[in-house]
């Protein structure tokens, strides 16, 4: 959704590399808000996950703005007591818009943030950064999990890392009482961190050679997921105190991680959670998905995802 809503418009609050912070109008006023004559004359293929995890292609021709009645239809279900808005092409409705407008707007978006994600990587790539962006919902123990590992690690391999929020810096504080240098991006009313932030941190923060840089979204299992921060991989936290169909609920996230770290299993004899259902789920949406089982209080499965680290990190010194 926020690939049309434009939800990330407005200020974003960067740190500076002494802790005062800078506002941005950071958005995509200049991308979606001259689509009213809806003229779109390239012809051009699309693809994008949709609401059930699988991938959609769509065409678009000389399209001027001719609205068909059956874009509009995509929402009603054939379940009763069920409206699904997400079943056209663009995956979602917005009252007022066509799916072909939609998918217009989504792909203005994505393709200025593509721009700087691809910045991001070959600057990542050049220095022999491993850059990890970790998604999960609020509450997971994401933070937690990070300040283990950071202070697990400390002395392995140099490591920052960017905190992002939609406000306060207690998180980044936590990251910096670890010994890492941090800086917190506060997005505002945005729910999700999106390349060009990631750029404008990376100027603020002391990125070395041959390091891992841990990207923290915002807390949420959608908007995260359609934004490429030029990281080598998505990392999904999914808590035990959670629900086991989480994947199928928000597919997109979980289709395009490359691991998923199962976290607080030191709770499940306290819960009915079944982590073999919940694995399932995930792998019907990315059946070679790497899955770690690990708890930030008794240590176990750690040494697996410090492993993990190490070997990507290994990878991006020697491919720079």
């Amino acid at each position: 959704m926020c690939t049309v809503c434009g939800c990330a418009n407005g200020e974003t609050k960067i740190e500076a590399g002494h802790g005062h912070g800078h506002h941005h109008h950071h958005g995509h006023d200049d991308h979606h808000h001259d689509h009213d004559h809806d003229h779109h004359h390239d012809h051009h293929s699309h693809e994008h996950v949709g609401p059930d995890g699988k991938v959609y292609r769509h065409t678009h021709g000389d399209d001027h703005g001719h609205d068909h009645g059956h874009e509009h239809e995509h929402g009603h279900g054939h379940d009763h007591g069920t409206i699904d808005l997400g079943r056209g092409p663009a995956g979602t409705e917005v009252p007022g818009m066509s799916q072909t407008r939609l998918i217009a707007i989504e792909q203005d978006i994505l393709a200025k943030n593509d721009s700087f994600a691809a910045v991001n990587r070959q600057l990542f790539a050049a220095k022999g950064v491993f850059v990890l962006n970790l998604m999960s919902s609020p509450g997971s123990g994401k933070t937690t999990l990070l300040t283990r590992t950071l202070t697990d690690l400390k002395g392995r391999f140099p490591m920052a890392v960017i905190e992002g929020d939609q406000q306060t810096s207690f998180d980044a504080d936590r990251i910096r009482a670890t010994g890492t240098p941090a800086i917190q991006v506060n997005t505002g009313k945005g729910c999700h961190l999106d390349a060009q932030m990631v750029t404008q941190a990376v100027g603020r923060l002391p990125v070395e050679t041959g390091s891992v840089l841990f990207i923290e979204n915002v807390g949420n299992l959608v908007c995260p997921a359609g934004f490429d921060l030029g990281e080598a991989h998505k990392v999904v936290v999914l808590s035990v105190t959670e629900g086991e169909d989480k994947p199928l609920k928000y597919p997109a996230m979980f289709a395009g991680a490359d691991l998923l770290l199962v976290n607080k299993v030191d709770l499940l004899p306290h819960l009915t959670f079944d982590v073999a259902r919940m694995i399932a789920y995930a792998r019907q949406l990315k059946p070679n998905l790497r899955v770690i089982e690990v708890s930030a209080t008794t240590g176990q499965g750690l040494e697996d995802w410090y492993d993990w680290i190490g070997e990507g990190l290994a990878k991006a010194v020697a491919t720079r």
